[in-house]
């Protein structure tokens, strides 16, 4: 019986490998004493960086200027106490030129980041892209202005302050309790690319009633038992994922409410398995079923599932 499994890991995009700092937002001198020694992180419009040794390249802040520009983000602090600051702009090689450096996008490629630059990435990620869509005033237009080192911004005009906006998402293993779990493929996703299943949180609902209306719309079982798992930061463009599990029927049918879901299956401990072991999206392996990543929350939980006795 596995009804009370758990995650074996912490998300890898969940992981703290640096100091937020966050004091440090509001005591702009202080962040901005620390830009002479600081490092800045580069992330391009497609959310790709540069890495080197599977770590985030990172380039001397003063570089950009003799202070943060104003579109910089502040990302927190390294162990040795230096600044990390991130913004938006083409990728640049890193200052040791005998390093060799890839080109990644962190949605896909994730896995190959430690945990610090894992943390840095997805936060400039995030704020990079709410920065991007909140330049006006949602409520009289008047262009805004970054402050806090990147984490709000004002209307100059009437003083209101924006935050950065997250969109909250559920994601959920169906199980049987015992050796079955439900695996889908969205209607836009190659044939043998399954996952779990997923939707976002509407007004007025919690975590758990989401849990349920979703997957009855979008593969039609009433699910019970639903329990927290853990949560991940998706930053594309805002989202957080808080992960489930819940019990269903294998004898309940299928159906496909929302179109969203173009097939699902009930598959084996056994046959998830030797899915897991032949990678993941990104593998040549011609297995019935190919799996997340293991950057997404969604491989986590199913790896843990699998695992479980």
């Amino acid at each position: 019986m596995t009804a009370g499994f758990r995650l074996r890991n912490v998300p890898l995009l969940s992981r703290v490998g640096a100091d937020r700092a966050d004091t440090l937002r509001t005591d702009v001198d202080a962040a901005v004493a620390g830009w002479a020694d600081a490092l800045l992180l580069r992330v391009d419009r497609r959310n790709q960086v540069l890495i080197a040794d599977g770590r985030a390249v990172l380039h001397r802040a003063t570089d950009a200027g003799d202070a943060p520009p104003e579109d910089a983000v502040f990302l927190g602090r390294l162990q040795d106490g230096r600044h990390v600051w991130g913004v938006r702009s083409d990728l640049q090689p890193p200052d040791d030129p005998d390093a060799q450096t890839q080109v990644l996008d962190l949605r896909r490629t994730g896995h190959v980041f430690d945990d610090v630059s894992a943390q840095l990435v997805a936060t400039a990620t995030a704020l990079l892209n709410w920065h991007d869509h909140a330049r006006f005033s949602p409520v009289d237009g008047t262009p805004t202005t970054p402050i806090k080192a990147g984490w709000s911004r004002i209307n100059p005009v009437t003083g209101q302050e924006e935050f950065p906006r997250i969109d909250p998402a559920v994601i959920c293993l169906v199980h049987d309790g015992h050796d079955r779990a439900v695996l889908a493929r969205q209607t836009v996703w190659p044939p043998r690319l399954f996952s779990i299943l997923a939707g976002f949180v509407e007004a007025g609902e919690s975590f758990e009633t989401c849990v349920v209306r979703e997957i009855a719309e979008e593969i039609g079982l009433t699910v019970t038992d639903v329990e927290y798992l853990g949560s991940q930061p998706w930053p594309f463009p805002r989202s957080l994922m808080v992960g489930f599990h819940a019990l269903g029927d294998p004898q309940q049918e299928f159906a496909f409410n929302d179109g969203e879901i173009a097939e699902a299956a009930w598959f084996t401990r056994a046959e998830i398995r030797e899915a897991l072991d032949q990678g993941d999206w990104s593998s040549s392996s011609e297995s019935r079923l190919l799996l997340p990543g293991s950057i997404s929350i969604a491989r986590e939980i199913i790896e843990s599932w699998a695992a479980a006795d």
